[in-house]
C-alpha cells in the first residue's frame, strides 16, 4: 500500500463513489426483494387480538369474528377495496357505479356489497340511488388498463381465483416499480447533495426500511406513487437548477410528475406551485411553455375522469359531511341508527374529533400516536437540516463566504451547500403548508393506518434535507449511535405491521393498553 501523503486524492474519492454505488445496489436489491415478497403472498389476514371475543357482541367495538371462514382475499381494506371494486366495474361491466340501491325496497346490490369486496369507503348519488368509489378515479383508471390488458391476454378476472395474480401484476407496476425507481434517484440525490460515506448510506438505508412508505407497497394506494412521482419531478428539477441541464425534456419530466403528484395528493399543488416558481426564476420561458403544460395533463386527465364519473368535476370525496356521504346505512353517519331515531356518537379512530379538540389532534399527528416525528424520529434530524439550510442561505446571499459556510454545512462545495440549502427552505415552507392545511382542515388519522399516510409523500424531501446533519453527527461515535438509535425506532415503526399497513400504529397500541386512547 503507497503512503498516505503519496495516494492520489481525487482517485480515492473515485474510488469511495464505486464502492458507495456498490453498497446502494446492495441495499436497493434487498429492499425490493423483501418487498417482492410480501407483494407475492399478499393476502388479508384476520386477528384475533382484533376481534370481539366469542360469542360475538354487537354492542362490542371490535369487530366481530367471522362465523364461517371468510372468502381469501389480497385486498387489505375498506380503502384499497373501493378502489379494486371500481376497477372491476369499468373492465368487467363498462361503468364507474359499484353498487345500486333499489328505491322501493331499500336493498343495495353490486359488486361493493359482495362478499370479499365490501368497503365502507363508497358514496351515494342520492338522485340516481347508484354507489361509486370516493377514490379520485385517476389512479383507478390506470389500474384498469393494466387490468383490462391482463383479462384480454390470459383470461384472468377479479372475480374469480385469478383475481390473486391480477392484484399482484398490478400492484408490481404501480408499487414496486416506482419505488425501485425511488430509491435509484434518492440515492443519485444522495450522491450529489451529501459529503460523507456515511451520510450518504445512511440515507439510501433508511429510504429502503425505515419510513412508512414501505409497508404500503403491499396495498394499491396513492401514497406510494405520489412519493415516487416527489422523487422524479425534484431530481429532474434539481438537474435544471443544479447543473444548468436546460433540456426541454427535464422541463417536462419535472412538469409531469408535479402535475402527477397532485392528482394522487391535493395538497401537492403547493409542491408544483413551488416547483414551477423555483424554475420560473432560472428559466421562465421552458417553465412556461414545457413544464407547466406538462404539470396540467395528469390533472386534466383526472378532472376528466372525474366528469365522467360524477358528471361534475368536484372529486367524490369533496362531498364528505353531505348526503352523498351520510345516507342510510353510511358509516360516516356521525351517529348509530336506532330505527328512525339517532343514537349515541360513533366510536372508533373516523371519530377522534369527538373526544380532542385541534390541539390534542394536531400533537397526535405530529408528536403522538399517529406522529410524524414520534413513528419515524429521523425526521428530528431534517428540523435541524432545515434551520441549517436557512442559516447557510442567509450567509450565502448576504456576501458571506459561501466555501466556508458550505464546509461548516457538511456539504461538498459552494455551489452544491447553496442548492442544498434552496431545497431545505422548500421543504421547511412547503411542509408547513401540508401540515398545516391537515391540522387546518382535517380531524381524523386516516382510518386504520399504521401511521400520517397523508404526508408519506413527503418522505424523499426530508431525507434530503437531514443529509448534512447526519453527515457532521457521523464524524463522532456518540453522533452515530444517536443516528442508529432513530434510525431503529423508524424501521420499528415502519415493520410493525408487516402482513397489512390498515392497522394502529405501535405507539396507539401501546397508548390504548393503559387506557388512554379514548375513542
Amino acid at each position: 500500500m503507497k503512503p498516505t501523503s503519496d495516494r492520489n486524492p481525487v482517485v480515492d474519492a473515485v474510488g469511495s463513489a464505486v464502492q458507495r454505488r456498490q453498497i446502494y445496489v446492495l441495499l436497493i436489491v434487498v429492499a425490493l426483494a423483501m418487498a417482492l415478497g410480501r407483494i407475492l403472498a399478499a393476502q388479508l389476514v384476520y386477528e384475533p387480538s382484533l376481534s370481539a371475543p366469542w360469542p360475538n357482541d354487537p354492542g362490542h367495538p371490535r369487530r366481530t369474528w367471522p362465523a364461517t371462514p371468510p372468502r381469501p382475499m389480497p385486498t387489505f381494506s375498506s380503502n384499497d377495496r373501493s378502489r379494486w371494486a371500481a376497477v372491476r366495474a369499468l373492465v368487467d361491466e363498462g361503468t364507474w357505479v359499484i353498487g345500486r340501491r333499489d328505491r322501493q325496497t331499500g336493498k343495495d346490490s353490486g359488486i361493493i356489497f359482495e362478499d370479499g369486496w365490501q368497503s365502507v369507503d363508497k358514496i351515494l348519488n342520492p338522485e340516481t340511488l347508484e354507489f361509486y368509489s370516493t377514490k379520485p378515479p385517476l389512479l383507478t383508471f390506470l389500474v384498469a388498463c393494466e387490468y383490462w390488458l391482463l383479462k384480454k391476454t390470459f383470461g384472468w378476472s377479479l372475480d374469480s381465483d385469478s383475481c390473486f395474480a391480477v392484484v399482484r401484476i398490478c400492484l408490481l407496476t404501480f408499487n414496486l416499480l416506482p419505488f425501485g425507481i425511488y430509491l435509484g434517484l434518492l440515492a443519485r440525490l444522495a450522491e450529489r447533495f451529501g459529503a460523507t460515506d456515511w451520510g450518504r448510506l445512511f440515507v439510501v438505508a433508511t429510504a429502503c426500511f425505515g419510513t412508512l412508505v414501505t409497508p404500503f407497497l403491499i396495498v394499491l394506494n396513492n401514497h406510494t406513487l405520489a412519493a415516487s412521482s416527489v422523487v422524479v419531478a425534484v431530481y429532474a428539477a434539481v438537474r435544471i437548477l443544479s447543473e444548468a441541464q436546460r433540456s426541454w425534456l427535464w422541463f417536462i419530466l419535472a412538469g409531469f410528475f408535479a402535475g402527477f403528484t397532485v392528482a394522487n395528493e391535493l395538497p401537492a399543488a403547493a409542491f408544483a406551485v413551488g416547483l414551477g416558481l423555483l424554475l420560473m426564476m432560472r428559466a421562465p420561458k421552458r417553465t412556461q411553455l414545457a413544464f407547466i403544460p406538462a404539470a396540467l395533463v395528469p390533472i386534466a386527465a383526472l378532472l376528466a375522469l372525474n366528469y365522467a364519473e360524477l358528471g361534475e368535476f368536484n372529486l367524490g370525496y369533496s362531498k364528505f359531511g353531505t348526503e352523498w356521504y351520510e345516507y342510510e346505512g353510511s358509516h360516516w353517519r356521525p351517529y348509530t341508527e336506532h330505527g328512525n331515531e339517532r343514537g349515541e356518537p360513533k366510536r372508533g379512530i373516523d371519530w377522534a374529533k369527538n373526544k380532542e379538540n385541534k390541539a390534542m389532534y394536531a400533537f397526535h399527528l405530529l408528536l403522538g400516536h399517529h406522529g410524524w416525528f414520534s413513528l419515524t424520529p429521523i425526521y428530528l434530524l431534517a428540523l435541524g437540516g432545515m434551520g441549517l439550510g436557512g442559516w447557510h442561505l442567509v450567509r450565502a446571499r448576504s456576501g458571506s463566504d459561501g466555501l466556508s459556510a458550505a464546509t461548516a454545512s457538511g456539504l461538498s462545495n459552494r455551489a452544491v451547500s447553496y442548492h442544498w440549502a434552496e431545497w431545505a427552505i422548500f421543504t421547511a415552507l412547503l411542509s408547513l403548508i401540508v401540515m398545516g392545511y391537515y391540522i387546518y382542515k382535517s380531524d381524523n388519522y386516516g382510518g386504520w393506518s399504521n401511521g400520517p399516510r397523508w404526508l408519506m409523500w413527503l418522505a424523499p424531501l426530508w431525507l434530503l434535507t437531514l443529509l448534512p446533519i447526519v453527515d457532521r453527527l457521523g464524524q463522532w461515535r456518540s453522533g452515530r449511535s444517536l443516528c442508529l438509535v432513530l434510525l431503529t425506532l423508524s424501521v420499528l415503526s415502519a415493520h410493525y405491521w408487516s402482513w397489512n399497513p390498515w392497522r394502529h400504529p405501535w405507539i396507539y397500541n401501546w397508548m390504548d393498553s393503559h387506557g388512554w386512547i379514548p375513542y
